[in-house]
């Protein structure tokens, strides 16, 4: 056998679909994603909904992909490669919202995490506002676990998010939509540490971490919903792949190398090549 190669009877990686758009700076989007999944010994494949100009200082241009074209993406992999969870991202619009929930209604069994990506890091809309009718009625029942952060979170129920009460509030209001779990991020409430919400059922679990005080946060939301999905793909239960998620941004996110003068990226390689900033 060549060197390196893998051996017949090694366990095969989890193959992650990643439905969303492309951030040309390579912070978000796919670029994020696919670095999460590999970084945590998953497979990605990807089928993407809109190509973004995009820096650390915003978005400046979106071109979406037809939906049926991203259709046509998602079920050649799924047929050919095959597919062990898939994620969302940036939808765009409620045509390619329809389009991917028709696509996702045809994998009964196989989980679906969904971040309800609405708003760039820099502010720019990423989802066109009568699409989130479309995301509630269409994607949000069919998720596994949804990710919003608390503006998300806001916008899919109405409920204003400013502390642990309100942020429940908003979690048991979003699973009442017809989602299995919600992961609702703290990140923009303000203290020193973060506190996360895992709320399955009845049951609420707090995930919590330091904050680090960094502007370097860019595609901290795709990261986290990859590294979701690549645990539920490997066959984690959602808790231990939520904290392996958590763990898992939070390290790319100290380890960041500082790049650009906006909202920088993250380091998602610290799983395999830590990044030591000189000095």
């Amino acid at each position: 056998m060549p060197s390196g190669a893998a051996r017949p009877d090694a366990p095969k990686p989890a193959r992650i679909l990643i439905v969303a758009g492309s951030d040309s700076g390579g912070g978000a989007g796919i670029q994020a994603d696919i670095k999460t999944v590999t970084a945590l010994g998953g497979y990605a494949a990807t089928a993407v909904t809109a190509l973004t100009a995009q820096d650390t200082r915003g978005v400046h241009g979106v071109v979406p992909v037809d939906p049926g074209f991203v259709q046509q993406q998602m079920r050649v992999v799924i047929e050919d490669v095959g597919v062990d969870c898939v994620k969302t991202g940036m939808l765009h619009d409620a045509a390619t919202i329809e389009a991917v929930a028709a696509v996702l209604d045809e994998l009964p069994g196989v989980p679906v995490v969904v971040d309800p990506v609405m708003v760039a890091k820099g502010g720019a809309p990423l989802l066109a506002p009568d699409a989130i009718g479309a995301l509630v009625s269409r994607l949000v029942p069919l998720a596994r676990v949804l990710t919003p952060n608390a503006p998300e979170a806001e916008a899919l129920t109405g409920v204003e998010i400013g502390d642990r009460g309100t942020m429940e509030r908003a979690a048991r209001r979003l699973v009442g939509m017809g989602c299995e779990a919600v992961y609702l991020k703290g990140g923009h409430l303000p203290g020193a540490r973060i506190e996360d919400l895992l709320v399955a059922g009845s049951r609420i679990d707090v995930l919590a971490a330091e904050r680090i005080e960094t502007v370097h946060t860019h595609g901290t939301g795709c990261t986290l919903a990859s590294a979701i999905a690549t645990g539920l793909g490997q066959g984690l239960a959602l808790g231990p792949a939520a904290a392996r998620a958590q763990a898992f941004v939070q390290a790319a996110i100290a380890g960041a190398p500082g790049f650009g003068s906006g909202h920088g990226p993250t380091w998602h390689g610290h799983t395999v090549a830590p990044f030591d900033p000189p000095g």
